[in-house]
Parts: C-alpha cells; structure tokens; sequence
C-alpha cells in the first residue's frame, strides 16, 4: 500500500498512486512498508543484470499487485541496457547511468514507469495525459519511454533557454503522441503548472490527468535499482561507500535511499548541487528555504524548491539530526565544476558532463579516510557538447541518436507562466 507525504494515515493501492501521480492533497505517494531483501539476495547481486535486479525490488516492493511472470516481462523490456561501473582510480568510481536510448539517467525510471501505467491502463476506454515538467533529461526520455503508446498522450514543458540545444533537440522533435511546451519561465515555473493542473477540479473532470516527473512513485522506484547495480559491480572490500549524487529535484537521492532501507550497504550520501543549494543549507542550519531558480552551468539540476525534499522529509521523519546522519550537503559553484571536468580529463582521460563534475567535486571534497566512492554519471557528456567542448577544447563526437533529433526541425508550442493559458491549452483537449 502507499500513503500520501501529506495524509500518511490513508493507503491507496500501487495502481491508484501509480494512475494519479499526485495525491488529491498536493503530497507525493510514498510505500506503506519497505521490506528489507534477504541475504540470499545479496550474495546473488554481483551475477544478476539490472534487469534481474528490478524484477526482485519491484516483485518485493509490489507484494503480488502485478503477477509475477508479467512483472519480469516489464521489467525486462523496459531495462534493456545496464549501468556500467568505471573506475577512476581505486577510491572513485563512475556509474554510468546513460547507456539507455536518449543517453540519460532518466531512461530507467522513464521506460520503467510507461509500461507500468500502460499495465494499469490495459482495456480502459480512455486518453490518458501525462504532464511532464522538465530540465532536460526527463522530457526526452519520458517521450522516448511513451512514443506512440496507445491511449496516452504526453505534455512536456520546458522552461525557455533553459535546456541544452540537444535537450532541446529530443524534446521537441518526437511528434506522434508527444507534445512540447516551451514556457516562458524557469524549472520551478513548469513544475508549478503541472502541479496546479493536478489539482484544479474542472480540469480533472474534463482529462484524465497524471504525471512522470519523479513525484511518481512508478518513476521514483526503478531509481533504487541502478544503486543496486553500482555495489554489485564493486570489488569486495571492508571499505564503507559513499555515493555522490548529483541533486535537482532529488528523486535520484531518494531512491538511493529506498535501497539503503532495503538492505543496501551504502555508508552514507553526499548531496552534491550547483548554486541552488537549498538542502545543502537546510543540512547546515536546519531552514528550509526555497529560492528562485538560478541558471547554472549544470542546467538539469537548475531546481530552487525541490518537490522530492517533501519525501526526504518524510523518509526521516521530519528530523534533520536523523537527515545528517546520512546525508553531507555540498554544492558547487560553475568555475568548479569546469575545474572539476578538466581535472577529471586530465587526471584519468575521462570526460564527464557538468552534472557527473558537480557529484565528482562533492566527492573529492567530501571522501573521508577509509572510505571509497561512487559518484553518478547522469547523462553522456555529448548531451551539453558546448560546455564539455569549450571546457575541455574538444570536439566531441555527436552519437546518432543525437545527431538524428538535431537535424529535424522543432515543433514547440509557446507559452507563458500564467496558469490561466496552461489552463486554456488543456481545456482545448477536452
């Protein structure tokens, strides 16, 4: 059963959290129970693929909600790559979470959740329209996960000049059932319109609306899995680890920290962010306050009032002495992260895209003796050519997949940040 972050005494099923994305109250759907994985399962993990890692998550997570042969077949079609472990040196490592079909970490929860709504969407007469607020990543690969999937129809909107020219590129050229919004606003302007739709009632009587942003849990789940994957690939040793988690909207975090409850051996997390820092601060002063969004360099983590910090809360239960315990906060100004990735270049002939350098700077500042660590690598450097090319005097090789979106033209339809003309935009649907 789930409960909402804001009503946690009321359950729903797996289906309903899944289905509605948000809960009526404005709160983000959380598991009732987070079962601890037997020791059978760990001394398996290092033979089993991804693949095989979420059927056995999701198979302890869902209870018997979806049998058992369907479940495996889900998960397999969805995760049909793997998320390599590069070492750097014998301390740092990189999980290359970027080898699904648009070169981001997204791909996993994405593809994960479209067949999981397509499951609960089987024989129902109805469109179902997927809103979807994005940075980036999480826009192209939603519409990767979704393309032509009958009965839905997915909503992307992006804040103008805000994503990569590739972003940009796989955002607004998918066309079939895949409609992009580019909102004259920021991060937090598109997230605020997704979430007032949400909740308008006339809307919600007119569309069935939900969403695929990390505020749903079909999404929030498979981000669990790969943490799993990046130990199993790790030589043995006594050594406690620590992941470095590049942070936005934290749905990553907070699936690591899902494993870490579900038995994970992970010593703790480094919350690693750009200058907008607000739980970085909240660690340090134990305030809350959230901030308009400032451009970065590191554009996809671009989040001033994070939506997951709600969960975060939630998984602590409110208390940020218990939050410190497991979390360092540290954030990254722009010169950094272009250090970092130079420094990253040279050091280890590796290149890394400014999202994986602000998790490398956390690391390299917060690595305590005797630990050794993982950071996350979110996207394939190609996806912000301009910053990695100008940073590192390269010129980085466009994959296809990439250079395929950027030679088609771009269909993308303006729009304010006035709920009132996201309103009108749906309504015309109805």
């Amino acid at each position: 059963m789930y409960y909402s972050t804001n009503s946690p005494g009321q359950d729903v099923s797996l289906a309903f959290a899944v289905v509605k994305g948000l809960a009526a109250d404005n709160g983000l759907f959380m598991p009732r129970r987070l079962p601890r994985l037997p020791q059978e399962f760990f001394s398996r993990l290092p033979r089993l693929s991804l693949a095989q890692i979420g059927f056995e998550v999701s198979k302890a997570l869902f209870e018997g909600e979806i049998p058992e042969p369907e479940l495996e077949a889900l998960v397999e079609d969805a995760l049909d790559f793997d998320t390599p472990l590069v070492p750097l040196d014998d301390d740092r490592h990189v999980l290359e979470l970027w080898h699904g079909p648009t070169l981001a970490f997204k791909d996993v929860g994405a593809r994960f959740m479209a067949r999981l709504l397509a499951y609960f969407n089987r024989g129902q007469q109805r469109v179902v329209r997927i809103l979807v607020a994005t940075s980036g990543d999480t826009g192209s690969a939603v519409a990767s996960g979704f393309l032509k999937v009958p009965g839905i129809e997915v909503v992307l909107l992006y804040p103008k000049g805000g994503v990569s020219k590739i972003q940009e590129a796989q955002l607004t050229t998918m066309g079939h059932n895949i409609e992009a919004l580019e909102v004259e606003g920021v991060f937090d302007d598109c997230q605020r319109l997704v979430k007032q739709a949400f909740l308008d009632p006339e809307l919600n009587r007119a569309l069935f609306l939900t969403s695929a942003n990390s505020i749903n849990i079909a999404r929030l789940i498979p981000q669990s899995f790969y943490y799993f994957r990046a130990l199993a690939q790790l030589p043995d040793s006594a050594r406690p680890t620590v992941v470095s988690v590049p942070s936005g909207n934290f749905g990553n975090l907070t699936g690591g920290l899902i494993a870490q409850r579900m038995g994970l051996p992970i010593g703790r997390f480094i919350v690693a962010t750009n200058a907008n820092k607000v739980v970085p601060e909240y660690l340090e002063t134990g305030v809350y306050q959230a901030r308009p969004t400032l451009p970065t360099l590191s554009n996809a983590m671009d989040v001033g009032d994070p939506s997951n910090f709600a969960r975060l809360l939630d998984l602590f239960g409110g208390k940020v002495e218990a939050m410190r315990a497991q979390l360092s906060g540290h954030w990254s100004t722009d010169e950094q992260t272009r250090r970092r990735m130079k420094e990253i270049h040279q050091r280890y002939g590796y290149v890394i895209d400014p999202h994986g350098a602000v998790a490398y700077d956390g690391l390299a500042e917060g690595l305590r003796p005797g630990e050794r660590g993982i950071l996350l690598g979110t996207a394939h450097p190609a996806k912000f050519k301009d910053a990695v090319d100008q940073t590192l005097g390269l010129e980085l090789p466009l994959p296809e997949r990439l250079a395929h979106s950027m030679a088609l033209p771009k269909v993308a339809t303006p729009l304010s940040k006035d709920f009132a003309d996201f309103r009108a935009y749906l309504m015309r649907k109805a």
